[in-house]
This record gives structure tokens, C-alpha cells and sequence, in this order.
């Protein structure tokens, strides 16, 4: 089974708690594995927790790893920069999943990093 959510991005650089919605696209009474994938290439998907602090510290060391500027892709669009910084990230998670809800650890959640906002962009969660 394959689902979509979209989420809208308000900043170029910023990550989002989707936890929420990865758990509502699950079937219910599923156990097994669930995909989360960005079927973007300057977005990234990870597990990590969700608070404030942490998600601001996140963006700050993709910007400091990552300059804004100075790559070659630049030349045709101009933002290399928030391909190396999804690259980073990865693009998908597999997690677990017993009786329909994600099989996450305490302080875990599921994070959109989405490095070339502002921008609507769609969340693959899929299932075998």
C-alpha cells in the first residue's frame, strides 16, 4: 500500500515534525515496516527528536556544513546547496510499525528537512 501527504514549507531551510501524518497513512491493525520517503531531490527525510532546540541546531549545522554558495550546480539554478544538504540527510526511513502506529523509540519522531523552501512537497509512506 503506498499513501501521499503534502506539506507545505514556510522557510528555505527548516525541518518539520510530520510524525503525525506518517502515523495517519499507516492502515490500521498493520504490523511489518513502513517507507517514508521525499520524492524531492532537495528535501530529506530522518528520525531524530522533535524538540525546538534540536530542529534549530539541525539547520544550523546543514548551513554551516554546507555553504549557501560556491558550488558549480549554481550555474543553472542555485541551489546546489540544498542538494548537498537532502544528500546529507538521505531521502528516506524505514521504521517499524506493530498494530497500525509507528514503532518509534521515546524521544523519536519523523522529520521533513527541507532545504530549498518555500515549497509544497509530497511525503510517500508505503508499506508491503
Amino acid at each position: 500500500m503506498r499513501r501521499t501527504f503534502d506539506i507545505r514549507t514556510e522557510r528555505r531551510l527548516q525541518v518539520v515534525d510530520v510524525t503525525d501524518e506518517v502515523e495517519a497513512a499507516l492502515p490500521r491493525g498493520y504490523d511489518g515496516v513502513c517507507t517514508v520517503f521525499s520524492t524531492h531531490t532537495t528535501t530529506g527525510v530522518c528520525v531524530n527528536e522533535a524538540e525546538s532546540r534540536l530542529l534549530g541546531d539541525i539547520e544550523s549545522m546543514l548551513t554551516e556544513v554546507v555553504p549557501d554558495d560556491g558550488w558549480d550546480h549554481d550555474e543553472l539554478d542555485g541551489n546546489a546547496d540544498s542538494h548537498l544538504r537532502a544528500l546529507l540527510v538521505g531521502n528516506g526511513v524505514s521504521i517499524p510499525v506493530v498494530d497500525g502506529a509507528l514503532d518509534l523509540g521515546r524521544w523519536q519522531s519523523v522529520l521533513l528537512v527541507e532545504c530549498d523552501g518555500p515549497r509544497t512537497r509530497t511525503v510517500t509512506v508505503a508499506t508491503p
